[in-house]
């Protein structure tokens, strides 16, 4: 997530060492050429699918190889019109295949982040991306690739800014979980909110009944770290599913601090065994980043992943953005990935970000 205008071209010249590439069996970060910001992956059939901010329009890439995205193909799944509540500033968007259908969910504005005063002067803070909120895009088929894709709706969230949106899939039900704020004009703290869905485009449950799931509340979730004057920087964003295949715990795995700072970092909730999604005492938050800078390699603001397989499926990945030079914020990002693998509890162990060189994901064919 940002809170301006990525603004490409500002990355400057990455060493060698670091550009995308993927050479016999090893590979080097970034794996995605130039500024990425939000990477969303997924993998159908032999390709992985690739999404992120590209703010202008929703662009779907395509590889046979995770780590090498160097010539992937690219297809526009959607160019907004103007004068609409989704024109401008589209963000984070993610695919999902639910009910044999893809479904693009992203978080947009309509005018640049540029509210008028008459809507400004009511929040205690600067609130640019007060007018942010969720859409939905339906593919025509089932065939990821080869589908249009159009608007299906704007998901509910009670007229209140809204981003980062993901889907929680759970024996209990589809919810949506986005990064929200208490009221329509607190402008800060970003929290995690949770609501149940009756589809992948609406959500059944009223204001009354969202709960809260998760506050920036630790000393690591403010910017500058620790931050006690006020609530201002002080973020819970990009929340995304993850699951442990063998034992079935749920985690949401989400961004905390500033998308710009070099303290950016991953967070993890998990629910209870036999836990009530939308039950806030069912959510334990863990006491610290679970993946965090690395400044002895030069990685800094980490975050906002997203979760993969290798092609044979034996192994997990967490495809995230990072920055090279943390003094450039947003348009310092790139697009980089690595292997993570499980503790003896269940919960995730992700591994120290760095740009490798790597082996490449079990069953991949070098490239």
């Amino acid at each position: 997530m940002q809170l301006d205008t990525l603004f490409y071209g500002l990355i400057g010249t990455l060493p060698a060492f670091i550009t995308a590439q993927n050479v016999s069996s090893t590979y080097t970060n970034p794996i995605f050429p130039g500024v990425g910001a939000d990477p969303w992956v997924t993998r159908a059939g032999d390709y992985y699918y690739l999404s992120s901010t590209l703010t202008t329009n929703i662009t779907l890439y395509r590889s046979k190889a995770l780590t090498d995205w160097t010539n992937a193909e690219s297809k526009v799944l959607f160019n907004p019109e103007y004068g609409m509540p989704y024109s401008t500033d589209l963000w984070a968007p993610e695919i999902h295949a639910i009910d044999n259908r893809w479904y693009v969910i992203f978080t947009a504005d309509p005018n640049y982040d540029s509210p008028p005063p008459a809507t400004d002067m009511w929040c205690p803070f600067n609130c640019p991306a007060v007018n942010h909120r969720m859409f939905v895009l339906e593919s025509s088929a089932t065939d990821i690739w080869d589908s249009n894709y159009t608007i299906k709706s704007q998901l509910n969230t009670y007229d209140q800014f809204a981003i980062d949106g993901t889907y929680f899939q759970h024996s209990s039900g589809l919810y949506h979980v986005y990064s929200c704020w208490e009221t329509q004009y607190s402008a800060w703290p970003s929290n995690l909110c949770i609501a149940k869905m009756s589809n992948p485009y609406t959500v059944k449950t009223n204001f009354t009944e969202r709960a809260i799931i998760s506050v920036p509340s630790e000393d690591w979730e403010k910017t500058p770290f620790g931050r006690s004057s006020n609530v201002r920087l002080s973020s819970n964003e990009g929340p995304e599913q993850l699951v442990n295949s063998k034992t079935g715990q749920q985690f949401i795995i989400y961004s905390a601090a500033r998308s710009d700072n070099r303290n950016y970092c991953l967070g993890q909730l998990s629910l209870k065994a036999d836990g009530d999604p939308m039950n806030p005492s069912d959510w334990s938050k863990y006491p610290g980043c679970v993946f965090y800078q690395n400044p002895s390699e030069n990685v800094y603001g980490v975050g906002h992943a997203s979760f993969t397989t290798s092609p044979d499926g034996k192994e997990n990945w967490i495809v995230y953005h990072g920055m090279l030079d943390p003094t450039n914020g947003w348009p310092a990002r790139s697009i980089r990935t690595q292997q993570f693998t499980w503790n003896e509890d269940g919960t995730p162990n992700f591994p120290r970000p760095g740009y490798g060189p790597y082996e490449v994901p079990s069953g991949q064919t070098a490239m």
